[in-house]
């Protein structure tokens, strides 16, 4: 629920001096009393025993969202965000920046998809709350471009999002999985690519926010295999987001007809995601266990029948199929920080196949084959680089030249022409055509006008540099630090760190205009590639994963302390903000080191790691958390959990945690829960603000407006807390 409050509204200016003074006052009494002044949580103790070890927790009603005293205490900590927000003198100009910068930035298009000669693309133009999927008839030139999908004609509220989508091979016609307010719970439908007529199927439960969903195109352009999860009662309820399985869909035909076709010997955290060769004879499914790193492949050939080319215990981390009749493999076992190997489509196993390119000082981080080349993708650290084989392995050389920056593989064109992308943390996007040819291997990429440079937005004095600060354990962790050239080193500057650690997900540079209005107001930005990362292969993923988590905030907290003690801010100006995986980062490095850190934003983080398994994508992540269930494990998570680790009467850093109402991901009971605890138990002197959203989740499908009313409200917090102008 959002609850606004309007200061002395058509009353004349008395009252809304008088109304001002009143909100001012409550950010004031809440400096001096603390928790006295928050919406009342009443603890009510909860004790449970794991392993012999007794756990009491006071707020675990909160978890019950349905309830109606849940829903009046987080209506009353919205209205209080919102008066304590609303008040700040610099929110107003704050909100119209950020919406010169983001709601008015130039168009960009992402999601690239190659068919028939034809691109898609999903198109994010400024004055639209959700991005529409077009088709190009020529990469080259934005004349040529057809809307194929609008979701903001199919819902004028802009809660409705695309998913996904995945064109047929022939690219007459798109799959397109539709959600509404977040929640990632796709429908899925046909357009028609040339005029943009939906067609009469409609295929539901495709996709969720806990594994996802994908679709492969059958040979033929009349059927697509697609990702389904338990209809009806097909299983207990508690079981209705799992057990994910591949079905086929014949178009033209009702659902109810559609037939099953594999995963029913999948795990019950399985994540499918479907591919296909060109000609659709040969369609590939790759089969997660969770989100820990695990990976099984099955290949469904000419002849119908489905084998498995990788076991879940073989470290294949990616395979890619080709137009030379071989499939490509990221291999991980044996080399973490991977080796390719390929063999033929008609024989789908590991055994015999040719080693293409062995195992290197650089992570691999994708590979695409096209018709006689293979593209990869590598990094070291978190900036990566883009690299051009033949297909038996011989280097040609590399695509794009900067040092820190991000260099990623976006879809292949006819032969061995090749769409990709490139941007830092002071550069913008920019799409490249790579047409190489036998006469010239290797000639120079050329921009093509897919995404246009944002005008508004001039980072020209900004330096990036790469530092090494020494964890806890004495292993050397790298950061990236972004600051306007001839800031000072003393302690005097703003900074915000972020980070995220964790599935192996590798944080690279990247060019946003909400980081851009950070650095043109003087702040300071750094991010840190943690361990639990992939930023140098799969080891550093299993050196913060699952027991060793702790080593994840460790770094985190060494990154901070570096800062400091090198005069780029201090512990007064010093902010940190992180999501998801990351919102966990900052609930733990927050009660570890509460002194070490000015203000903490977290979104739709998970603090109570002694429950997070019982949501429906919790279950998803034990295999990269843990479970309570194992004594090791239960010891870790309970060793560095958040919620319980908050102290009463700690001086903790000012915090806003919020959360998306509709998240299938992270339970927003995560963040009521910490708040409440927070709330209780904090020394008086700074804010613990509690922002929830009924039209959102997990942070996909966010309405811009929506976005930046919410980016409006952080940076006015950051502001407020930082002193800064």
């Amino acid at each position: 629920m959002r609850v606004s409050f309007q200061i002395g509204r058509g009353c004349g200016l008395a009252l809304a001096w008088r109304g001002l003074l009143a909100v001012t006052m409550v950010w004031a009494s809440m400096a001096r009393a603390g928790a006295q002044t928050y919406p009342d949580a009443p603890r009510q103790p909860v004790t449970d025993t794991f392993h012999g070890v007794p756990v009491s927790e006071d707020y675990r009603w909160l978890e019950d969202l349905a309830a109606p005293p849940v829903k009046d205490w987080v209506a009353r900590q919205n209205a209080l965000t919102r008066s304590v927000v609303d008040a700040l003198p610099q929110r107003a100009a704050i909100a119209a920046e950020l919406t010169e910068l983001i709601g008015k930035a130039p168009v960009r298009r992402s999601g690239l998809k190659f068919a028939a000669g034809r691109l898609f693309a999903l198109k994010r133009a400024p004055s639209t709350n959700q991005p529409t999927l077009v088709m190009l008839t020529n990469p080259s030139d934005p004349a040529s471009e057809r809307v194929v999908v609008d979701p903001n004609a199919l819902n004028p509220k802009g809660t409705t999002a695309i998913d996904w989508y995945v064109p047929s091979l022939d690219g007459k016609t798109v799959a397109v999985s539709l959600s509404d307010e977040g929640s990632e719970d796709g429908s899925l439908h046909f357009f028609d690519a040339a005029t943009g007529t939906r067609l009469p199927d409609q295929v539901p439960r495709v996709s969720a926010a806990t594994g996802g969903g994908s679709v492969a195109w059958a040979a033929g352009n009349r059927g697509v295999y697609y990702t389904r999860y338990p209809q009806g009662s097909e299983r207990s309820q508690e079981d209705v987001n799992f057990y994910q399985q591949v079905w086929f869909h014949q178009l033209g035909t009702p659902a109810a007809q559609d037939r099953y076709v594999i995963g029913r010997a999948f795990p019950r955290i399985a994540e499918i995601a479907l591919s296909s060769t060109p000609d659709g004879r040969y369609i590939l499914a790759k089969v997660s266990n969770g989100d820990g790193g695990e990976h099984a492949f099955h290949l469904r050939a000419a002849d119908g029948r489905w084998r498995e080319l990788a076991g879940l215990a073989d470290g294949v981390n990616e395979v890619a199929l080709g137009r030379d009749g071989r499939w490509y493999a990221l291999v991980l076992k044996g080399s973490p920080r991977g080796r390719i190997t390929s063999g033929a489509l008609a024989r789908p196993t590991l055994a015999g196949a040719r080693l293409v390119r062995p195992e290197g000082t650089q992570v691999i981080d994708g590979l695409l084959p096209t018709r006689s080349r293979l593209y990869v993708q590598t990094q070291a650290g978190g900036p990566t680089e883009l690299h051009s084989y033949t297909l038996d392995g011989r280097p040609l050389g590399r695509l794009g030249a900067d040092d820190i920056a991000t260099v990623s593989i976006g879809t292949a064109l006819a032969g061995d022409g090749l769409l990709f992308g490139s941007q830092s943390f002071v550069k913008p996007f920019v799409w490249y055509r790579f047409s190489p040819t036998a006469r010239e291997p290797m000639p120079a990429p050329v921009p093509v006008p897919l995404s246009e440079p944002p005008k508004a937005i001039q980072l020209d004095d900004m330096v990036v540099t790469r530092e090494m600060v020494t964890s806890k354990d004495g292993t050397p962790v790298p950061i990236n630090i972004v600051h306007r050239r001839g800031t000072p080193l003393d302690g005097s500057s703003p900074a915000l760190l972020t980070g995220y650690g964790g599935y192996g997900a590798s944080m690279q540079p990247w060019f946003s205009p909400r980081n851009a209005f950070w650095l043109q107001h003087g702040g300071t930005f750094v991010l840190a590639n943690l361990r639990g990362g992939g930023e140098f292969g799969e080891a550093w993923h299993l050196a913060g994963n699952l027991t060793r988590k702790q080593n994840v905030f460790d770094d985190f907290i060494a990154a901070a302390e570096h800062l400091v003690a090198k005069g780029y801010t201090s512990a007064r100006r010093l902010v940190i903000e992180g999501g998801s995986n990351g919102g966990l980062l900052m609930g733990a490095a927050m009660v570890q080191r509460p002194e070490l850190f000015r203000a903490v934003v977290s979104h739709v983080g998970i603090y109570d790691m002694l429950r997070v398994e019982l949501s429906p994508n919790g279950a998803f992540n034990i295999t990269e958390f843990g479970s309570v269930k194992e004594a090791a494990q239960f010891n870790a998570l309970y060793a560095y959990s958040p919620y319980h680790h908050v102290v009463d009467g700690t001086a903790y850093p000012a915090v806003m945690l919020l959360a998306g109402m509709n998240d299938g991901r992270v339970s927003p009971w995560q963040s009521l829960k910490m708040a409440a605890r927070l709330q209780a138990a904090a020394a008086p002197g700074r804010p613990v603000l509690l922002r929830t959203a009924d039209d959102a989740g997990h942070g996909q499908g966010l309405a811009t407006s929506s976005l930046i009313e919410k980016d409006a409200d952080v940076f006015a917090f950051i502001f407020e807390q930082l002193g800064m102008k």
